[in-house]
């Protein structure tokens, strides 16, 4: 039942941080007018063509970061990598092509390869752990998702709007 539970909880909460952006916002991280886009980006790593080191530091390990939790709690169900990282992928698909569908944020390649990858980590990381952290992954999803929760609730009441430099 736990183990259910906290895998709902985090996926509502990568379901709410992928697709519904438009519709709240968590003090003034985004412009929830701004995350209305339809946009394709087929190709992979185009982030580092950029003059950037930092975005694409950021987008990719986000991403991958985003998707271990995913994995970890995953694979406390399955106890199958090969599975986790099918449902990682799985999810992320669903989620870019949703973005695109829906018009509710850029759908991009990078964002299917490195969700996967965040699985896969979390997959192995679970497993190297052992059974006996599980509980540990499902708390610490339950309770990842309850703070989300009241960020959202508190929305824009969070944050000084003067401060925000838009760049």
């Amino acid at each position: 039942m736990l183990s259910r539970l906290s895998l709902a909880a985090w996926t509502a909460v990568m379901v709410a941080l992928t697709t519904l952006k438009p519709f709240y916002q968590i003090g003034y991280l985004w412009k929830p007018e701004n995350q209305r886009a339809r946009e394709l980006r087929w190709v992979p790593l185009d982030e580092f063509c950029g003059g950037s080191w930092f975005g694409p530091l950021f987008e990719y390990a986000g991403n991958t970061a985003f998707f271990i939790p995913f994995g970890m709690l995953v694979f406390s169900l399955c106890r199958s990598i090969k599975t986790t990282v099918a449902w990682g992928f799985g999810l992320s698909l669903v989620l870019e092509v949703c973005q695109y569908a829906f018009a509710l944020g850029r759908t991009d390649i990078d964002d299917l390869i490195f969700n996967t990858v965040g699985a896969l980590i979390g997959a192995a990381f679970a497993r190297l752990c052992g059974e006996r952290f599980f509980p540990v992954w499902r708390w610490l999803a339950l309770a990842a998702a309850a703070v989300f929760l009241v960020l959202v609730i508190l929305g824009p009441r969070l944050g000084d709007p003067n401060a925000v430099v838009d760049l």
